[in-house]
């Protein structure tokens, strides 16, 4: 698990900021968010302090680095705190990309 924070995020976040602000973070194949592929399995929040469900495509993926930063640059402004809890179960499959993610992938070719 990886955390950081934010010193002077004034307000606390709210978990529906959480989610909009994850939309900011860019799967670097796909040029599709992470909300929308269906990587992020759940946001809590307390108190300002956000802890963020995601998961890869596969436990191999070597963009974990760069994804953490995506996400803590989204989520610097808005949290006190932040951390990823990396889930592998249950695997991510494409039955958990969203509608608009589905649209986003066949606007770049993908025969969903």
């Amino acid at each position: 698990m990886t955390e950081t924070s934010a010193p002077g995020a004034s307000e606390h976040a709210t978990a529906e900021q959480v989610w909009e602000a994850m939309k900011d973070v860019i799967d670097p194949e796909l040029g599709i968010n992470v909300v929308d592929l269906g990587l992020v399995y759940g946001i809590t929040v307390e108190e300002g302090n956000a802890v963020v469900d995601m998961t890869l495509t596969s436990a191999a993926c070597p963009l974990t680095d760069l994804l953490e930063e995506q996400t803590f640059a989204a989520l610097d402004p808005i949290t006190e705190s932040h951390r990823i809890n990396w889930v592998w179960m249950p695997p991510w499959g494409m039955e958990k990309i969203t509608e608009d993610g589905r649209e986003q992938l066949r606007a770049i070719g993908f025969n969903l």
